[in-house]
């Protein structure tokens, strides 16, 4: 059976909720008023939200700075500095009126207004035009902010979609930080000490406009290596950990111990190059597909720390919609099947069983055997695609692909992909808070590296791009799941998880994922 985010989801609330029951001595669940963190972090040098570099260290900054607004435990939009659920939008939809709040101030006591809004939004736009910032995908939604007055910021959107409300939770600085280091927010949390590559300490914002904060400090304690992050965890120097590690899944949730799996944004794909023959053709995708066990991959590789999807979207989510299981199930049989409609043959006597067809890629008569590459990058102290990538070799060799795999550097496979030279390539994507993967699957556009082309695919994110209503929004993204198991581009893969080690319940959110892994921690215990 496929494990997907929502059992996750749910389980992790479980642990939650026995660990409250749990007997005194066990796991702490009176929590006191400090919360001592191990995180790994050797780059970061600034607290700026908007140029951050470590994808765990956004879990920080999450705690110090706010947008207009957040996401719930559904990933479903609420307002934070905005004073409304909604927007006021003009009758063309490309003008966007959101009104703040009036008691949300900075740090320091100054009040947050449009200004500060419109600032932040013009630093963003700023990055993006020179390929940089966290948050540079907001120049394909929104183009420009300005204040009418101190508590209205009107936004000039390109895309006047539900998607606009998703963009929209970006943090906000003070109008006179947005370069600063060090910059003022508004969150729960502020800055009292920031040691780079060493130590970060939080206190609570007494003057948070969401009330009184149960634990009042957390102190972070940065480590260079997991290898050193696990050590500070069992012997008992921090209260929890944060990583990636797949080594952090032979940690099972116990009496003084609990292990909650956190989504990332961090989609994993098996690439397949339409230019590539024979991948022009549906059945061998298809057959790809069938061939290759992604549970057990998993299972054996990630030890558990990976959410399987068969769709750009999330699994258990309201975006996501369940895929009939005999559609992309791991089916070796059918996978042999599909390549003999294809033209591919097998003979057990021959080149060990690889497969052969009497037509190559130019329709001529002439023999070629069934031979695709496999191109594999990898991040620093993370084998994880290697072994990858040889299971899927083993796979598709079970039924008479060759794959031999090349790996290189992370530089010389976006190079491949960009030049489309490449048979098939195992690449992650940073996914955006909007939920749209229109980049990945409209023709022409920035992160479709396999060159697939579907004038009904593009039609439906036209669609997309247009509605703010919620329902028919869900049912776009729900045809467009359809279709692209229909057409299989490529093959999703996991969306890689991340663990959270802790001995304190320090939150009680059902819906733990990144960026936001400490979500929650400003309510516990009211």
């Amino acid at each position: 059976m496929r494990s997907t985010s929502s059992t996750i989801i749910k389980c992790a609330a479980l642990a939650l909720c026995l660990a409250l029951m749990c007997p005194m001595g066990a796991l702490a669940t009176t929590m006191d008023d400090t919360l001592t963190l191990g995180m790994i972090s050797v780059k970061t040098r600034s607290l700026n939200p908007l140029v951050s570099e470590e994808r765990e260290f956004q879990s920080l900054t999450a705690l110090m700075f706010e947008g207009l607004y957040a996401l719930d435990d559904d990933y479903r939009i609420v307002p934070c500095l905005a004073r409304d659920p909604e927007a006021s939008i003009s009758t063309n939809g490309k003008s966007w009126t959101v009104k703040l709040r009036n008691d949300a101030v900075f740090h320091d006591g100054t009040p947050c207004t449009a200004y500060d809004v419109v600032a932040t939004t013009h630093e963003i736009l700023r990055l993006a035009s020179e390929g940089q910032g966290q948050y540079n995908q907001l120049r394909f939604v929104i183009s420009d902010a300005r204040a009418n007055d101190a508590e209205t910021v009107v936004f000039t959107v390109t895309r006047p979609y539900l998607g606009v409300y998703y963009a929209l939770t970006f943090p906000v600085l003070h109008q006179s930080q947005v370069q600063y280091e060090l910059p003022l927010g508004t969150g729960p949390y502020r800055m009292e000490r920031f040691e780079p590559a060493n130590i970060l300490y939080l206190s609570a914002n007494e003057l948070w406009h969401g009330g009184s904060l149960a634990v009042k400090n957390v102190n972070v304690v940065f480590k260079a290596t997991n290898r050193e992050l696990i050590t500070e965890y069992e012997y008992n120097r921090v209260d929890a950990a944060i990583t990636r590690s797949a080594s952090a899944g032979q940690y099972q949730t116990g009496l003084t111990n609990l292990n909650i799996t956190y989504r990332t944004r961090q989609l994993e794909t098996l690439l397949l190059n339409f230019n590539a023959f024979p991948l022009d053709n549906e059945l061998v995708r298809k057959a790809i597909r069938h061939a290759i066990n992604f549970d057990a991959i998993a299972n054996q590789v990630y030890m558990g720390m990976a959410q399987r999807t068969d769709t750009p979207l999330p699994s258990g989510t309201w975006m996501y919609r369940e895929v009939d299981s005999a559609s992309i199930a791991y089916d070796p049989d059918l996978a042999r099947e599909l390549l003999d409609q294809a033209g591919w043959k097998a003979d057990p006597e021959r080149d060990n069983g690889v497969r052969h067809t009497t037509v190559n890629e130019k329709g001529e008569q002439k023999d070629k055997r069934l031979r695709l590459r496999i191109y594999v990058y990898e991040e620093q102290d993370n084998s994880v695609r290697i072994q990858v990538a040889s299971m899927i070799s083993d796979y598709l060799k079970a039924v008479g692909i060759e794959a031999p795999v090349f790996s290189e550097s992370f530089s010389s496979v976006s190079s491949r992909l960009k030049a489309k030279n490449f048979d098939m390539a195992i690449a992650a994507y940073q996914m955006d808070a909007v939920p749209d993967p229109g980049f990945l699957l409209m023709s022409g556009n920035t992160g479709n590296f396999v060159s697939y082309r579907s004038t009904a695919m593009d039609n439906l994110f036209g669609k997309l791009r247009e509605t703010r209503e919620f329902n028919v929004y869900q049912d776009l993204l729900w045809q467009i799941q359809d279709l692209f198991i229909q057409d299989c581009p490529f093959v999703c893969m996991f969306y890689s998880s991340g663990a959270l080690l802790t001995r304190k319940v320090f939150t009680v959110v059902r819906n733990v994922r990144e960026p936001e892994i400490l979500r929650g921690i400003e309510a516990i215990g009211k």
